[in-house]
């Protein structure tokens, strides 16, 4: 090959978009990597640093994992109130403006424990990349995540997904503007794919209003808020405590009260003390609900598997 001919054919390679650097991105649980993963396509994979069948609320960093944290362009988790452990080491990173966490993004439905809606509804209209430790609620170690003001699961609801696939693209695009168009075409892609999956949840769960259940742990105010769903209460008063035996009895005894069709024990979680619930009552034991997706395989396909799981196991047991 010619010289000059050469010389074009290579600075046209490193003029590629392709050659572009792709964000080193970093997310904290399973449902947030998917979301990420589907806007950032085939341009690049996100990491996650919750391992397969880990404590969302009281993982403990890795070494390798904490220094990936450190070169991460950018850390898009759900917020200290779902994985406190994450709240320091993102207090340490270099440089402003890295970490974003979701239950702070403009438009964020926010809900209380129970369904409830949140003081203020929405996250305020602003960018709220820092935090204060002083707000938190849990203890200087994390452990403890008390079923009591603000519910963090907010991924549960499918209109939170879209705003925050919304949210990932524009982040991603303002990062590497040279690949900016196709982050916001994926997620706008996602987004419809969400909204088929959404349309068919609702017609199928409609039937299900009104018929009353009991889950493992109050993790699941946005779905049933969502679709209309009748939650009749949770057997954990908390993710890090077990339920105490008045908590139990006052339960059990509500079952035939509030005429509960189904009690869902969950992933991860020791299914006994929900065995013990439904003893010598006519309520039947669901699947086990996995609300993390923490027993999936890990990739852009598992939001979506999330939603799916919960709404079978919803059917299957709740169907009249």
């Amino acid at each position: 090959m010619q010289r000059p001919a050469l010389t074009a054919l290579l600075l046209s390679a490193l003029a590629s978009p392709s050659l572009a650097e792709v964000p080193k991105v970093v997310t904290d649980i399973p449902p947030v990597h998917s979301l990420v993963a589907q806007v950032m396509g085939d341009l690049g994979s996100p990491a996650v640093l919750l391992e397969q069948g880990g404590n969302a609320h009281s993982y403990q960093l890795k070494p390798s994992q904490a220094a990936a944290l450190q070169e991460a362009d950018l850390v898009l988790w759900v917020g200290p109130k779902m994985t406190p452990w994450l709240d320091r080491a993102i207090d340490g990173l270099q440089g402003p403006g890295k970490a974003v966490a979701l239950l702070d993004a403009p438009g964020t439905l926010l809900l209380d424990f129970g369904g409830k809606p949140h003081v203020g509804g929405h996250a305020p209209d602003h960018a709220h990349e820092g935090h204060d430790h002083d707000a938190h609620d849990h203890d200087e170690h994390g452990e403890e995540h008390h079923h009591e003001g603000l519910d963090p699961h907010a991924w549960l609801s499918p209109v939170n997904a879209g705003t925050w696939l919304t949210l990932i693209g524009s982040e991603l695009a303002r990062r590497d503007p040279e690949h900016g168009a196709t982050y916001i075409a994926n997620a706008a892609q996602a987004r419809l794919r969400l909204a088929t999956l959404d349309a068919q949840l609702m017609a199928d769960l409609a039937p299900l209003k009104g018929r009353p259940f009991v889950t493992f742990h109050d993790a699941y105010g946005y779905f049933t808020s969502h679709y209309g769903l009748t939650s009749a209460g949770s057997v954990s008063m908390g993710d890090a405590a077990d339920p105490g035996a008045a908590h139990l009895r006052d339960l059990r005894d509500s079952l035939s009260a509030k005429g509960v069709v189904c009690a869902f024990p969950e992933a991860n979680h020791d299914p006994k003390q929900v065995e013990m619930l439904l003893e010598g009552t006519p309520a039947k034991r669901g699947a086990a609900l996995d609300p993390e997706g923490s027993t999936l395989p890990y990739g852009p396909g598992l939001y979506n598997a999330v939603l799916t799981g919960l709404g079978r196991a919803m059917r299957d047991c709740l169907a009249p």
